[in-house]
Parts: structure tokens; sequence; C-alpha cells
């Protein structure tokens, strides 16, 4: 059977731009900063009212990619068979999982037991944490970001988060570090 004929690659569409646009538009997206902002009260309240399973199946399917690349296992063993929660708060959005022996699941609430650990934030908060454009102390010693529950897993999880080399991640993706 004869070989399959290679296709030349295609441009990216940032090589398709002018040197100096492409080069304001690099700029400009180094210097994005997420502006303030808070779910409208009506939009939320619609969502707290859908289920919150969708929501929940993203979370956990994002931290199991991260789960052994850039989040290392044997860290996060403490949090092994414990319930945690993540609570969006200006979108009325209630995140239940936690960590078993293959990976992050969700978990179901129990009746009359709280959570181990609840990690509460509004969208912009952890949009920011999650693009490390704000650093959890910053938000937690300005009560932006509350923990409620087992301290020592919520620090786990702080310095964890803290210690990922996300230069380095971001090398591996070919992106560009900031």
């Amino acid at each position: 059977m004869p070989a399959l004929p290679t296709l030349p690659r295609p441009p990216l569409p940032a090589e398709l731009l002018p040197g100096s646009l492409r080069q304001r538009i690099a700029q400009s997206l180094a210097d994005f900063r997420i502006p303030d902002f808070t779910v409208p009260t009506a939009l939320a309240r619609l969502i707290s009212r859908l289920p919150q399973q969708p929501p929940t199946h993203a979370l956990i399917a994002a931290l199991n990619l991260a789960l052994g690349r850039i989040l290392p296992r044997d860290t996060l063993a403490p949090l092994g068979g414990r319930h945690l929660q993540m609570r969006v708060l200006d979108a009325g959005l209630t995140l239940d999982f936690g960590l078993g022996e293959r990976g992050f699941r969700r978990a179901v609430p129990a009746a009359g037991r709280k959570p181990d650990l609840v990690i509460s934030a509004t969208t912009r908060d952890f949009i920011a944490l999650a693009l490390r454009e704000e650093d959890p102390d910053t938000l937690f010693f300005s009560r932006r970001l509350r923990m409620e529950g087992d301290t020592d897993l919520g620090l786990l999880v702080k310095n964890t988060l803290d210690a990922v080399d996300w230069d380095s991640l971001k090398a591996r993706l070919g992106l560009r570090a900031r």
C-alpha cells in the first residue's frame, strides 16, 4: 500500500498577521488582566437551580487531566476519601468532589454531614487563581477566598497549587511564560 502524502502545515492564525500587529497583540495578551465582574443575580438564581453535576464533571475532568502531570498524586494522598466542596459564590454553583483511587470523582453529599473542606470565592477570583493572576494568600487575607472545615486540607491544596511549576507547564505546552 503506498504511503499517504503529507500535507503542508497550514499557518497558525498568529503567523498570518504582520509582525508589528502580532507583537502588539502578544503584548496586549501578556498585559491582560481579568476585569472585576460578578455574575448577575438573576443569572446566579437560575444557575443555582440547575443540576450541579455538569460543572462538577467539568472540574473533575480538568483535575484528572492535571493529576500526575502537574498535581503530584502522592502529595494529594491526604485528600483520599475526603469530601471537598467548591462554592462559586456569585454564580450559585456548589461543586462536590473528592479524590479516590482512580482520581478525582464526584462526591454525593451525605445528609446532615458537612464537607471536610469548603473553598469559596467568586467566579472572577477562581479564574484569577487558575491563571496565576492572583495569589491564594492575597485572596485569603483580603477575605475574597474562604476556606471552612479542615484547615490542614486547605493548606495542603494551597501549598500544592503554589508548588506547581506553571512556567515549566507553559513551556511544555508551547506557551510563553509571563
